[in-house]
């Protein structure tokens, strides 16, 4: 099957592999986030997160469950995390083995990169961004500077929403690898 061609090829750290399968599952994990925080935005980050972290971990993903019920249960951990940081006195309660799997993987709070990010005080943030190529930059800045839409980036820079989506991701691996080799 294409999908667990897709996955295969992921594992193996192949790029046009995860925009596939980023690109496939999108909707699927954005809408069931949307349902669940009633917010876009929230839902977005939920989402890009969730991909995040599941690209980080494909190589733990286990093929006798579903692709999509894993990234599902995934994103039901970021959320519950978001939750968390609101709400610091949230009771989980984790059901069965495959949520106890993902919950492994996506329990880790913020990302590293996440991290990394916000520790960063702002003019040193700005000099790391500077060090970005142009399309990151502008990414970036519009993302979390201006607070747009994934939707409203790609209207803006006039690119599909899945390169938005990608970019995004990518610029935020990069800048911590930056903020990373400046420590």
């Amino acid at each position: 099957m294409e999908i667990n061609k897709q996955i295969e090829k992921a594992k193996q750290g192949d790029q046009v592999a995860f925009t596939f399968l980023l690109d496939y599952y999108w909707n699927e994990v954005y809408g069931f986030m949307l349902k669940r925080t009633e917010n876009e935005t929230t839902a977005e980050d939920i989402t890009i997160e969730t991909f995040s972290k599941a690209f980080d971990k494909i190589a733990t993903y286990n093929s006798e469950f579903q692709f999509n019920t894993w990234l599902i249960a995934i994103a039901k951990n970021v959320h519950i995390d978001l939750l968390r940081k609101k709400k610091s006195s949230l009771f989980v309660e984790i059901t069965d083995e495959q949520d106890q799997q993902a919950y492994n993987i996506a329990d880790t709070t913020p990302s590293a990169e996440d991290e990394l990010i916000t520790e960063q005080n702002l003019s040193r943030l700005l000099q790391f961004i500077k060090e970005l190529k142009p399309h990151y930059q502008e990414v970036i800045q519009l993302r979390y500077f201006q607070e747009m839409s994934y939707q409203e980036i790609a209207n803006k820079i006039d690119e599909p929403l899945s390169n938005v989506k990608i970019k995004l991701l990518r610029a935020k691996k990069l800048l911590a690898e930056i903020i990373q080799n400046k420590r």
